[in-house]
């Protein structure tokens, strides 16, 4: 395998845990993933999913009493999951580029904006202070912030939502960073804006060809940016594969409810698609695959035994409805824990569950 074939990213059975009075609570569960330079991963998913939990894993920043308890995450054929605190700061901002939900409280109120830029620039790059007030203002004007020259010496409250975000922006690429973790970078934004976002990062993904991890809820952005996505549930992957795949041929009951929610033109459906019950708390994560309380495929096996990642079509999807042992096992079973019709099953095994 050549280098250029290596990911740039890889994150491997990466478990998180936070040690409580009642007990330990794993808010991440055996996830593994890579990201090649240039690429956008997608993580989407329902609140408590873990999406956030895992991006602030890669950069470093869960507060104890939280703790990687297993796995290992590698940055361009570095672990990094295990350095000493120091050493990781260097690493942020430099090697990892950081996009926050709410731009304006991820910038300093009391300083102007070129102050957060030349100081970021000066702390991960060998340069002057003139030499890092024209780079500052060199990604001003990349980031599509207009007269930036005059605007770099602006305070943040003298900017709209939608260009605090594209300093934010503008700061995660300060350092020339090979990865960048965005979480939800177009949430507090509208709509017209948000597409002005999304296609920003997608071309400073393409020019720099810098990785990007896009944490988001919304399906729409994931469509509109993302090469692939990983859909997470319960703090586990329970589907990755390749944007277009996983949005037409969903292969997980729960990316199926997902797809299924969303509204689309011509759509000549009477009601959309709804997921009954909710996401499960930490405290009270069934046994078994944990989603099978919501799923209406659901039988015996799947109450008993979690499912791994395994192919399922044209992705990898964590259910017993794409193993064929499973599969014959609940067609002989004649009472179903959750009144499963049977015809789901074998449609759900040709792919029929995507439709």
């Amino acid at each position: 395998m050549t280098d250029a074939a290596q990911p740039l990213l890889a994150v491997e059975n990466l478990r998180v845990e936070f040690p409580t009075r009642r007990g330990t609570l794993v808010a991440v569960h055996d996830v593994s993933f890579d990201i090649a330079p240039g690429e956008v991963l997608g993580v989407v998913g329902e609140s408590g999913a873990g999406k956030s939990l895992t991006g602030a894993a890669i950069i470093g920043l869960i507060d104890p009493p939280g703790r990687i308890a297993a796995g290992r995450i590698t940055l361009a054929g570095r672990r990094i999951d295990a350095l000493p605190y120091d050493e990781m700061r260097r690493i942020r901002g430099r090697e990892i580029g950081a996009i926050f939900q709410d731009p304006l409280t991820s910038l300093n109120p009391l300083y102007t904006i070129g102050r957060q830029l030349v100081e970021t620039i000066r702390t991960h790059l060998p340069v002057g202070e003139a030499q890092a007030r024209a780079q500052a203002i060199a990604l001003l004007e990349e980031v599509g912030i207009p007269a930036a020259a005059r605007r770099i010496d602006n305070y943040p409250h003298q900017f709209s939502g939608g260009m605090r975000q594209r300093v934010v922006i503008a700061l995660a690429l300060a350092g020339k960073p090979k990865l960048i973790v965005a979480d939800e970078p177009t949430t507090a934004l509208d709509v017209s804006i948000q597409a002005q976002i999304i296609q920003l990062i997608k071309r400073l993904c393409r020019d720099h060809h810098t990785a990007v991890m896009l944490v988001t809820h919304d399906m729409g952005v994931i469509a509109e940016t993302a090469d692939r996505v990983a859909v997470m549930y319960a703090g586990r992957i329970v589907e990755i594969g390749v944007v277009a795949d996983v949005i037409n041929r969903p292969q997980h009951p729960y990316t199926v409810g997902l797809m299924g929610s969303i509204p689309r033109i011509r759509d000549e459906r009477p009601r959309l698609t709804q997921i009954d019950g909710s996401m499960p708390r930490l405290t009270a994560v069934p046994p078994g695959c944990a989603f099978h309380p919501r799923c209406p495929h659901a039988f015996a096996r799947c109450m008993r035994q979690r499912p791994e990642l395994m192919p399922a079509g044209a992705t990898l999807a964590a259910c017993w409805l794409h193993d064929p042992v499973a599969r014959r096992e609940a067609m002989t079973e004649e009472t179903l824990p959750q009144a499963i019709d049977r015809k789901l099953i074998h449609e759900a095994a040709r792919g029929g569950a995507a439709t």
